[in-house]
C-alpha cells in the first residue's frame, strides 16, 4: 500500500535527496547532484530562497521503499514581479506507476492552492534561475552541468495528471570543430567597429569577483526581464551562485562586455563538471569523490554556455556574436572540443537563430508544464 509523508527530519530529507540515485542505479547516463549542495537548498536558513519563499516536501512509500518525491514551490517573488498566482512543483522524481504521480502532485497541489495559487507549473527546482525543465527530447547522453535528466515515461506521468506544455526550453549542441567558423573571422572586425562605438570584450577579472559579480547581477536582472517565467535574483541569491560557480569558473568562457565602466552584456560558459560528477557515487565528495573533482576538472572536454544576455540599446550591434566567437576563440589550444547552449526559450527566435548560424544544433528538448488548480 502505498502512502505519503513530509519529510520532518535529516533522515528522511536524505532519502528524498537519495531517491534518484535509487531509480537510476542502472541508467549509465544519469548524473547525481552532490548530496551536500541539494541537502542545502531544501534547508530552509541554508538558502537565501527561503528568505522570501516556502518550499513543502512530498514523499511516497511503499511499505518501507521510497517510491516517489516531490517539491511545492510558493515563489512569493515570482508572483509579485508576474503578477500571477503560480504555484511551482520541482525534484519530481517518480516509478514509472500513475497512482503514485497523482498522490505526488495531488499533495502538492493541494499544499499551493491552500498558499493561494490557481495554476500548477513545473518541474522548477526551485526557480527558473535554478534547473528546470523535464528532458523530453535527447535521452541518449548525460545533461550538462546544472541541468536536468529524466526517465522518457515522465511526460506521461505528468500528461495523465492533466498537465499540458506550457513552453519548450532548448538545448544546442556545439562542436569546435564543425562550428561556423563566421564568427571567428569576422570577429575582429566586429570588435574593432564596437570599440570605435566605445564597447570593448574582456574576460572577467577574478581579482576583482566580488565587483564583478555585482556588476553581472545589475545586467542579468535587467536583461532577461521580459522573458517568459523571469524572476530578478535577490542580491543574496546572486551572491550564492556565484559563489558556487567561481570554484568551477574559468575566466576564459565569462565574458563581459563594457562600455567605459557600464557593463552592457555579458555571456558565461562553465566546465562540464558532470563529465565528474557521474562518477561519483550518490553525489557524496567524502571519501573520495572530492579526488576525483580536483584530480580530473582539467580532463573536462566541453562547456555549457549557460547565459548571455545583452541590455536593452545595445543589442543587434554584434556584441552576441562576438561573445560567441570569443568563447570559441578562446576554446583554441584547450582540451574543450565542444560544448552546449542552453537553455533557450523556443520563442526566442533571435538567439536560436544566432546560435544555429555557428552550426549549433538542436539536440536536446526540455518542457515545463502547467494545469489550472
Amino acid at each position: 500500500m502505498t502512502r505519503i509523508v513530509s519529510p520532518s527530519s535529516a533522515k528522511e530529507l536524505g532519502r528524498f535527496i537519495d531517491f534518484p540515485h535509487d531509480l537510476y542505479r542502472d541508467d549509465s547516463r544519469y548524473v547525481p547532484e552532490l548530496f551536500i549542495a541539494q541537502r542545502d537548498m531544501l534547508t530552509p536558513g541554508k538558502h537565501p530562497f527561503y528568505e522570501h519563499s516556502e518550499v513543502k516536501l512530498f514523499l511516497t512509500y511503499s511499505e518501507d521503499r521510497v517510491t516517489g518525491r516531490v517539491a511545492a514551490i510558493w515563489n512569493r517573488n515570482h508572483n509579485a514581479f508576474t503578477g500571477r498566482k503560480d504555484g511551482f512543483f520541482g525534484f519530481f522524481d517518480c516509478i514509472d506507476d500513475p497512482k503514485t504521480a497523482s498522490m505526488l502532485l495531488e499533495s502538492a497541489s493541494a499544499w499551493l492552492k491552500e498558499q493561494g495559487a490557481d495554476t500548477l507549473v513545473g518541474p522548477v527546482n526551485l526557480s527558473t534561475n535554478d534547473t528546470c525543465g523535464l528532458l523530453v527530447e535527447g535521452f541518449d547522453r548525460p545533461p550538462m552541468a546544472m541541468m536536468p535528466y529524466n526517465a522518457p515515461y515522465y511526460e506521461k506521468l505528468l500528461l495523465g495528471q492533466g498537465l499540458v506544455k506550457k513552453t519548450d526550453l532548448l538545448a544546442y549542441e556545439i562542436n569546435v570543430s564543425a562550428a561556423n567558423d563566421r564568427s571567428i573571422k569576422l570577429l575582429d572586425a566586429l570588435q574593432n567597429r564596437l570599440k570605435r562605438s566605445g564597447i570593448t570584450i574582456r574576460k572577467v577579472n577574478m581579482k576583482d569577483f566580488k565587483n564583478e559579480a555585482r556588476k553581472i547581477r545589475e545586467v542579468y536582472n535587467t536583461a532577461w526581464d521580459k522573458n517568459l517565467g523571469f524572476v530578478p535574483m535577490t542580491d543574496r541569491e546572486f551572491d550564492y551562485l556565484a559563489k558556487d560557480l567561481k570554484m568551477i569558473l574559468d575566466p576564459n568562457f565569462c565574458l563581459v562586455a563594457e562600455k567605459g565602466d557600464k557593463l552592457v552584456g555579458f555571456a558565461l560558459g562553465i566546465p562540464d563538471i558532470n563529465q565528474i560528477l557521474i562518477n561519483i557515487k550518490r553525489g557524496r565528495l567524502l571519501p573520495t569523490g572530492i579526488f576525483k573533482l580536483l584530480l580530473n576538472k582539467k580532463n573536462i572536454t566541453r562547456i555549457r554556455v549557460l547565459t548571455l544576455g545583452v541590455i536593452e540599446g545595445y543589442r543587434k550591434l554584434g556584441i552576441e556574436a562576438c561573445l560567441y566567437g570569443s568563447i570559441i576563440k578562446n576554446t583554441y589550444g584547450t582540451k574543450i572540443t565542444g560544448g552546449e547552449c542552453s537553455w533557450m526559450l523556443e520563442d526566442n527566435y533571435l538567439m536560436n537563430h544566432a546560435i544555429e548560424q555557428i552550426n549549433g544544433t538542436l539536440y536536446k528538448r526540455y518542457r515545463l508544464f502547467e494545469k489550472p488548480l
